[in-house]
């Protein structure tokens, strides 16, 4: 049997018509955004389902597979939707992969918004909806964080740090919103770095700073080049390169800091890693002096932000952002849970939802774990790099 594939075009008329739509990509690429009106179902459970379910009424994940409607799957750029969608046409269903998939999708939405010529609207939407609707669930813990941790002082030149993705990409309207009010008196510079994306995904970048009124700086760099061929760790040495380069571009700007959009799942998710995958306790700090740039400081200002929030923004003001650009991520699978690309931090994720099933405080008591160390129950420590033991002074 052969599996039909169909067109942007095409999938815009049959859509308005009633379709089931289904994102088959990994619940990590999901978690970055749907196709309106979709409903995530990975592709390996979809080919499982296929060949173990014998009733021809098929439910995956609570959803029922309806058969009076055309299925229509896709996943990140097309290539693995055919596989699906031919495993629900073996089994009766009316079915389709769209050409391109998401990023496709994506690419196309971005564009035609941008055509329709009402930027200025969309903008002061945004922005309304951070001061009025969000006001509590974004800024004011955005101002805390830097009030807090003292991030911000009278005079700083604050380099944002944006990478095309929901959170850099609301931290600069923050930063924005921050510098409205004018307590503090400081400036800002929006800071891109092409490490060597795609032109499609530059474009992507630089469409959704224009609408959102993001006046961003873009320069490039050869980092994904750098790093293709290495075997061993090469999205730890691309975050390193990129850092640097990043801070040594905003010193040229005449920055003394440089602000990254790290938020707090993000925090509680690297400690419980660094405890379960690295065996040492430690956590994501809010802020950092270059060791290598003096005078330079890293801020995390979205610090005490919640992913969950920046998503809830996001899907409201129906604003789509890149997921991941890098040259692995584009020439890989689409990412699952047997996938062996498929991220530990997700891991991470999952484990934390799992255990706020039983302990609706778990994140919060995670968050505070690092702040009320006690050093009398704890056996080892390091301090600016140099090991401490209990029985140092144990008979002191």
């Amino acid at each position: 049997m052969e599996t039909k594939g169909i067109s942007l075009e095409e999938f815009n008329k049959l859509n308005k018509a009633g379709v089931q739509l289904i994102d088959i990509r990994g619940a990590e690429s999901a978690e970055y955004g749907l196709i309106p009106g979709a409903v995530n179902i990975p592709k390996e459970l979809i080919i499982r389902e296929m060949m173990l379910v014998e009733s021809c009424d098929i439910s995956i994940r609570g959803i029922h597979l309806d058969r009076s409607k055309k299925q229509i799957v896709y996943c990140t750029r097309g290539a693995e939707s055919p596989e699906a969608a031919e495993a629900l046409c073996e089994r009766g269903y009316d079915a389709y992969f769209l050409v391109g998939g998401y990023h496709n999708w994506l690419v196309n939405s971005v564009v035609e918004e941008e055509n329709a010529g009402n930027a200025a609207e969309r903008r002061e939407e945004i922005e309304k909806s951070i001061r009025k609707k969000f006001h509590k669930q974004l800024f004011t813990p955005f101002a805390r964080a830097i009030n807090t941790y003292d991030m911000l002082q009278p005079g700083d030149h604050v380099a944002v740090c944006i990478s095309g993705g929901k959170d850099s990409m609301l931290m600069a309207k923050l930063f924005q919103e921050l510098k409205r009010h004018g307590k503090i008196p400081f400036e800002l510079s929006f800071l891109v770095m092409d490490p060597g994306y795609s032109e499609v995904n530059r474009k992507l970048i630089e469409s959704n700073a224009r609408m959102m009124g993001i006046p961003i700086r873009v320069f490039a760099s050869d980092i994904f080049n750098s790093v293709f061929t290495v075997e061993k760790s090469p999205c730890y040495l691309c975050a390193r390169m990129r850092r640097g380069y990043l801070y040594s571009n905003a010193k040229e700007l005449g920055c003394n800091k440089i602000a990254l959009g790290h938020h707090y799942d993000d925090v509680i998710e690297t400690i419980l890693m660094g405890m379960l995958y690295g065996g040492q306790i430690q956590t994501m700090m809010p802020k950092l002096h270059s060791t290598n740039f003096p005078g330079m400081e890293l801020i995390r200002p979205m610090y005490l932000i919640r992913e969950d929030n920046i998503k809830w923004w996001r899907d409201y003001n129906k604003l789509h952002f890149l997921q991941c650009a890098c040259r692995f991520t584009e020439m890989s699978k689409n990412q699952s849970e047997n996938d062996p690309h498929y991220s530990k931090r997700q891991e991470i994720k999952e484990l934390i939802a799992d255990m706020k099933k039983v302990n609706p405080f778990v994140e919060g008591n995670i968050f505070k774990s690092v702040e009320n160390v006690n050093l009398n129950t704890v056996i080892g420590y390091k301090k600016d790099g140099v090991k401490h033991f209990f029985t140092d002074d144990y008979n002191m």
